[in-house]
């Protein structure tokens, strides 16, 4: 659910990931899922669009997500191969280009997109499948990076309605009994749905390519009728508006968003439309489900790393980070010399310890603050407000059991920070029941490492977090 407040206000609204927490009920309970291994969904704040703005526009946004310092750059140092970590530089002292390596593609942090804070963005070209030139493309910047859902999910208007006509549609449900009628997809999240209909595309995200893979095109006018299951859940998120983002990218654990959709019909998740108005509960196969585009690369497809720069207490206006495609696969991607790891559930749900509370716990990229329950610290507005800043910690807890790792945090007045219109901090906390999410404040500073499940990534076999 979304969670309103006055206009003279800030408000904390639930966005986008689809995290299946079966420890608890399912991603329902106090965290606004809806059961049934609904999932629980990433955050986002908003400040209203009548708040006065500090010099640059203010951090908002709904939905999961300046003239300060310049963005600070998490990239390979000047003279340095990206791909092997050696030296380019030549005999003279000025140090040759560097070109970057295929396997990685810029994120930007920034407020372009509804003045959101901490939403991670990539840019991705969608073709028609099979056709490469202009003509048959489109690129959509500032789609939302996110490690907490499967699947790439782009709104219509973004893409642009003409050529999201030409993708074609998918079809072939399992209790579809002519094989013909459309397939749509009901994607539920914390603070709401997003609805439309799925179609294949080319998807390009730097010089990656996953060839022909469905995707959910959200707020698709051709199926403008919601499934009353679907719509009854909360808010449609079908606009960049209500999204904060043009899209998603979701590069969790899993190749497919939902595979428990192959086996049954599940509610508000996929259906198959013999009309546009007329839709029913399907059964999808594997290969026609909204897909990871990490799985589907011909190489550099076992999982993910993030890399992003530590802040200043205060956080920065706007960051440049890394976004890199495999791990242990090439020179720039290998695994440090003793990291930390993760085992995890296939959505990624571990465990975290913090003051004697043991809950069930998410990395997640999408989900723009660190959120947990502490009734110690003030809540204005949805998100922690101590008077000064909290110097916290919470152990991390490997699913295999023999891993503990200690991890140290801040917490600061969120209106504080909402008030330096900087869209980049890491040290956003807001209250959550049951649930430790460790959201993007938790990537900076650090390379996070995403495995996907049942591969082998580096030394060990996904899916798990490391760092």
């Amino acid at each position: 659910m979304k969670r309103l407040f006055p206009d003279n206000t800030l408000l904390a609204a639930l966005i986008a990931a689809s995290v299946a927490i079966t420890a608890c009920g399912g991603g329902g309970s106090d965290n606004g899922g809806s059961g049934n291994g609904a999932p629980v969904s990433n955050i986002s704040p908003a400040k209203p669009a009548n708040t006065q703005d500090t010099p640059a526009s203010s951090p908002s946004g709904l939905t999961p997500e300046t003239p300060a310092s310049p963005p600070a750059a998490a990239s390979t140092p000047a003279g340095v191969d990206p791909a092997s970590g050696t030296g380019t530089t030549g005999g003279n002292d000025t140090p040759s280009p560097v070109q970057a390596a295929d396997n990685t593609v810029p994120i930007v942090i920034d407020s372009n997109v509804g003045r959101v804070v901490n939403m991670p963005y990539v840019s991705v070209t969608f073709c028609v499948p099979g056709k490469q030139d202009a003509s048959q493309c489109t690129s959509v910047d500032h789609m939302l990076l996110d490690t907490g859902s499967v699947g790439v999910r782009v709104i219509a208007s973004a893409l642009g309605a003409a050529f999201g006509d030409r993708l074609p549609l998918q079809t072939g449900a399992s209790n579809d009994s002519t094989g013909k009628a459309a397939i749509a997809q009901c994607a539920l999240f914390a603070s709401g749905y997003t609805w439309g209909s799925t179609r294949a595309a080319d998807v390009t995200i730097g010089k990656k390519t996953a060839s022909g893979i469905p995707v959910q095109l959200i707020g698709d006018s051709v199926f403008a009728t919601t499934p009353t299951d679907c719509s009854s859940r909360g808010a449609g998120l079908n606009t960049v508006a209500a999204l904060g983002a043009n899209g998603i990218v979701g590069i969790g654990h899993l190749a497919q968003d939902y595979p428990d959709a192959a086996r049954y019909a599940l509610p508000a998740t996929y259906y198959y439309c013999p009309t546009p108005s007329s839709c029913t509960a399907a059964r999808v196969p594997l290969d026609r489900q909204t897909a990871n585009p990490v799985a589907a690369f011909a190489t550099d497809n076992n999982g993910t790393i993030i890399r992003l720069p530590m802040l200043p207490p205060t956080g920065r206006a706007s960051v440049t980070g890394e976004l890199v495609f495999g791990i242990g696969t090439r020179g720039n991607n290998a695994l440090p010399s003793w990291p930390t790891f993760l085992a995890v559930s296939d959505r990624g749900a571990f465990t975290s310890d913090y003051k004697d509370r043991t809950m069930t716990s998410i990395v997640d990229s999408g989900s723009n603050g660190l959120f947990f329950p502490d009734s110690t610290l003030p809540v204005l507005s949805g998100w922690y407000m101590p008077a000064t800043l909290q110097s916290l910690s919470a152990t991390m807890m490997s699913n295999a059991g023999n891993v503990q790792s200690s991890i140290g945090f801040s917490i600061a007045n969120a209106q504080s920070l909402f008030d330096l219109g900087y869209a980049a901090h890491d040290n956003l906390g807001a209250p959550a029941s049951a649930i430790f999410i460790w959201g993007l404040p938790f990537f900076y500073g650090r390379n996070v490492y995403t495995a996907l499940s049942g591969v082998q990534a580096g030394t060990q076999m996904g899916p798990y977090v490391a760092f």
